[in-house]
């Protein structure tokens, strides 16, 4: 599953990248590392004119539950084999698309007792766009109204295969000539239970000191870095 995302790109860049204008209250700042199960607020595209600003961990907009981070640590992920099936989701998998920018998300492989993490970034140097699913929902305590949202996954490829190495998935990566269709409901999500190549993607081992620290969200964590664990016949 991806419960742990990057976003360095500057508002400039989002805006130029996906011809999106830029609220005034859009906070900047690069992203290095985030947890979803923190509920980061993360910057999202829409069909909206500007980008917007939502918190991962989608909250449906009927829940009426005492503690809105129960079920938003559920929905931090979306399975797409499954979506148009579940209460949380199936009311927004044809109308409340949205694009979830990536500059690099990170895993974990397995090594008998090991764990070895991995960021996993775009070959392009520019940015993975997440499909992913948003909701409104009212905060009744604080009367707000709040955006949330939802990322898709699908079977691993080959290469997220040998990297997430128990659970074989994969966040839904959309084609940069799909985007729009996705947004504007003209993308059949059938289509997206066939994994990205992994042409797509490029991958190198990272330093699991600095990702299970407190300061993870630093330039540091995206470094390349060797953590001396290997196995017979790994294809790194």
């Amino acid at each position: 599953m991806c419960y742990s995302n990057s976003s360095t790109s500057t508002n400039v860049q989002l805006s130029e990248r996906y011809k999106k204008q830029i609220p005034l209250d859009l906070k900047a700042g690069p992203v290095f590392y985030a947890n979803g199960f923190s509920f980061p607020n993360w910057r999202i595209i829409t069909n909206d004119y500007e980008i917007q600003s939502m918190r991962w961990g989608l909250v449906p907009s009927w829940f009426s539950g005492n503690d809105w981070k129960e079920i938003a640590a559920l929905t931090l992920n979306a399975r797409i084999e499954t979506a148009d099936e579940k209460a949380s989701f199936r009311n927004l998998i044809d109308s409340q698309r949205c694009i979830v920018p990536s500059t690099g998300f990170f895993e974990w492989k397995h090594v008998g007792k090991e764990k070895i993490p991995y960021l996993i970034y775009p070959s392009t140097n520019e940015v993975f766009s997440i499909a992913g699913l948003y909701d409104q929902w009212i905060d009744p305590v604080k009367g707000a109204l709040i955006n949330t949202f939802s990322i898709l996954t699908c079977d691993a490829n080959p290469l997220m295969r040998e990297i997430h190495n128990t659970k074989y998935r994969m966040p839904v990566l959309l084609q940069r000539e799909n985007e729009s269709e996705w947004l504007e409901g003209r993308l059949d999500h059938e289509k997206l239970k066939v994994p990205a190549p992994d042409s797509m993607m490029k991958v190198h081992e990272i330093n699991r000191k600095i990702i299970s620290s407190d300061h993870a969200n630093s330039p540091e964590v995206l470094q390349p870095y060797d953590n001396g664990i290997y196995e017979q016949g790994s294809l790194f």
